[in-house]
């Protein structure tokens, strides 16, 4: 991108423009789930004990409190990446419009080493705010937490990886 700036310059921008931008959805819904658990730990609310612990797992004082507070630390840590990737994001779309001069530190290597960064912190941050969802659940129950796993994990999987095309075809199909 950096060597042929003319042409490629507008793509690269909106490409990262929107990649933050739903960085900067995550952190702001995973900042205020946390600010909604700390208001529900804070308070003298006290969920009532169910009929039967085995089906919907403890409900003591102590196992709420850890419940609540994992949760919190995980959305608390979803923020902290998608923060993170933010700035790096930034950072790579000021400097990929600079041209490479070999005098000064902004080469192609080290923007492509900020966009892997921030793309890295990026899929981290996704990936906490997504195993918030079987936590959450834990909240109610183990049984819950089961079917929420057993779900995610070929969802999560086919979208990490790609499948029906071979090695440099395309699908004529789509």
């Amino acid at each position: 991108m950096m060597k042929d700036n003319d042409k490629k310059n507008i793509l690269a921008v909106q490409t990262l423009r929107n990649t933050i931008m739903g960085s900067t959805l995550m952190a702001t819904t995973s900042i205020l789930l946390c600010s909604g658990l700390a208001a529900v730990i804070s308070s003298t609310y006290s969920v009532k004990k169910p009929l039967n612990d085995a089906v919907y797992g403890a409900h003591g004082e102590f196992m709420m409190a850890l419940k609540y507070v994992t949760l919190l630390l995980i959305f608390l840590f979803s923020f902290i990446c998608h923060s993170l990737s933010i700035r790096f994001m930034n950072q790579v779309n000021f400097l990929i419009n600079c041209p490479p001069d070999h005098t000064w530190i902004v080469t192609p290597e080290y923007v492509s080493e900020l966009l892997e960064k921030g793309f890295t912190l990026n899929t981290v941050g996704n990936r906490l705010f997504y195993a918030a969802l079987p936590l959450l659940l834990w909240i109610f129950g183990p049984v819950l937490v089961f079917l929420c796993s057993v779900t995610m994990v070929p969802v999560l999987y086919n979208l990490d990886f790609v499948f029906g095309c071979a090695k440099g075809q395309v699908d004529e199909s789509v």
